[in-house]
């Protein structure tokens, strides 16, 4: 008895009717504009004032350090025109993971979805929220947990904000991403005007090669495809969900390329290296150290941007999760008066709290590096097997109709799936290298997959209790 021997027609059964009568409608509420928010709001986050030097500490050159950015984008667009096939022929809540349903089977899609509950959306919202607590600790701390004081307070105040419905939680990102982008529009305007950097007289030596900048590059763009788990609230799906990624994407790009234009007039490459937070730095040769706390709060309100758009797509796919299996059944429910899935979003919530007591108690002051290795090789692993079922299904459902197709099939695809495995190999030697340079939190790594792994026993108890109920 293996995780892909499907019951007949009880997981296809589940699925088709997931926006169909038998369920409360998912009204479809949010416009391009909407979308491309969320889009942008999850990926313009944390990444691009942390992880700009690490970047710059793993390229040779100036050049190499842009190309490596618009690298990322354009891998990122591969994987959105997979995308976009996929979700505007089956726009549905549960995004990747009814994907992955229809391509591998009930098991697989299982596994998925657990992993979306305990390892891959949880693991991001405590990291993010570790990340705003690190920054706001540094200006006014809380005593020797206060990273994680801040990341709970983050936690429960953007559930909250969404249990009260689709619209607040739309407004408050529409809100976040205003923000964000006027403060990258301040730092690139400040890049531009400030001093250049001083030519090095010495050529930078990298110490790890493009594989590791590829890996924080690819984590600064990471989260375009959320936009999978709203597609079925999407208003027009199927002209809507392509324009969102194409024009979310493009958007991130060009300020990308422009943020580390900045950075690198101002600090340059070698300065960019020997940084610990490239943002900071530039404000302080720009404008003074008097004005550091005005990019923190920057930081801060990019991070709950990110952290907001997170839990919006997350709650989506627990609510899929509940909705298709007895053993989460409670989960399934969808409250239309305020159009989310409420139980969703409240086990969502207590998850991540969870992630941050196990981050706190392993070490407080690397919780972000401990969520970070946690849900890096889970998640990718499930990314490939997305590019996989492109494949996988045009064989399977060939009389679809296809609103959009991804251009150059097969070789995007092919792309896309060699991303997945590509960046699946350069995670594990990220987790490898953490030791090397003093950090233990690799261990969050063995604890994802071991979280992966527990989801089996709960997929057999399913399978019992749909036997049971087709026995009754």
């Amino acid at each position: 008895m293996g995780l892909n021997d499907d019951i007949p027609a009880a997981a296809d059964s589940a699925v088709a009717q997931s926006n169909g009568p038998s369920q409360t409608p998912i009204r479809q509420t949010l416009g391009l504009i909407d979308v491309v928010t969320i889009i942008v709001g999850i990926v313009i986050g944390s990444g691009i004032f942390k992880l700009p030097g690490l970047v710059a500490n793993s390229c040779p050159n100036e050049t190499v350090f842009l190309l490596v950015w618009l690298a990322g984008g354009v891998m990122s667009l591969i994987g959105a025109l997979c995308y976009a096939e996929l979700a505007s022929t089956y726009p549905n809540a549960g995004g990747d993971y009814y994907f992955i349903h229809r391509a591998f089977g009930r098991g697989m899609s299982f596994l998925f979805a657990w992993c979306r509950m305990t390892v891959i959306q949880t693991g991001s919202i405590a990291f993010l929220g570790f990340f705003i607590g690190d920054y706001l600790s540094a200006l006014y701390p809380l005593g020797p947990y206060s990273p994680a004081v801040y990341a709970a307070v983050t936690i429960v105040g953007l559930t909250a904000i969404n249990l009260l419905g689709i619209r607040q939680g739309k407004w408050a990102q529409i809100l976040f991403t205003a923000a964000i982008v006027t403060g990258l529009l301040l730092v690139v305007g400040l890049g531009f005007a400030g001093t250049p950097a001083e030519a090095a007289t010495e050529p930078h030596q990298p110490p790890m090669g493009l594989g590791m900048a590829m890996v924080f590059v690819l984590l600064a763009f990471g989260g375009w495809n959320e936009s999978a788990y709203v597609s079925a609230e999407i208003k027009h799906p199927g002209r809507n969900i392509v324009r969102s990624l194409l024009i979310g994407l493009a958007c991130v790009t060009v300020v990308y390329l422009l943020v580390n234009l900045a950075y690198l007039r101002v600090l340059g490459l070698h300065g960019m290296a020997e940084s610990r937070n490239v943002a900071q730095d530039l404000v302080k040769a720009s404008l003074g150290e008097r004005f550091v706390p005005v990019i923190t709060f920057g930081v801060v309100f990019a991070v709950l941007s990110s952290a907001n758009a997170t839990i919006i797509s997350g709650a989506r796919s627990n609510y899929a999760l509940g909705r298709d299996f007895k053993v989460f059944g409670w989960l399934g429910v969808w409250n239309s008066r305020n159009s989310t899935p409420v139980a969703a979003l409240i086990v969502q919530g207590l998850i991540s709290l969870v992630l941050v007591l196990l981050g706190t108690a392993i070490d407080v002051e690397t919780g972000f590096e401990t969520m970070v290795a946690y849900t890096t090789p889970v998640f990718w692993f499930f990314f490939f097997l997305v590019g996989v079922s492109v494949f996988v299904l045009r064989r399977k459902d060939p009389g679809r109709r296809r609103v959009f197709s991804v251009p150059f099939y097969p070789l995007t695809p092919f792309l896309f799936c060699l991303i997945g495995l590509y960046m699946l190999k350069n995670g594990f030697d990220y987790i490898l290298l953490l030791p090397k340079i003093g950090l233990y939190s690799g261990v969050g790594a063995a604890i994802g997959i071991a979280v992966l792994l527990l989801g089996i026993p709960f997929y057999l108890v399913d399978r019992w209790l749909t036997r049971s109920g087709r026995a009754g």
